[in-house]
């Protein structure tokens, strides 16, 4: 119990941190309109590039394989993030195509 405490209070800035980051983010996110809510979730998984370097330097510095499993996993997942992010985009862009006759 003591390690939970020493850990908490030697964090506590960054706890303060993520718990203020989390209420900014429900309170940016619920007052999108629908109209913009699949435009935005598309771009921001493709963003999520981000994800899969930082795996592949996890895996990269893996001491055993737990680590690494997670670290393959956790490329696969950020993989179809990004993949699903722009067939959306793709999807979305063909909607605004003039089209043929």
């Amino acid at each position: 119990m003591e390690q939970i405490f020493n850990f908490i209070s030697g964090n506590i800035n960054m706890i303060y941190i993520v718990l203020l980051s989390v209420l900014l983010g429900v309170e940016v996110i619920s007052h999108v309109p629908s109209v913009l809510h699949t435009p935005l979730m598309s771009g921001a998984n493709a963003i999520h590039g981000v994800v899969i370097i930082g795996a592949v330097i996890v895996m990269g510095s893996a001491e055993g394989l737990t680590a690494v499993l997670l670290g393959f996993f956790a490329v696969i997942l950020g993989t179809l993030n990004v993949v699903g992010g722009f067939v959306v985009t793709d999807r979305m862009l063909e909607m605004f195509k003039k089209k043929k006759k």
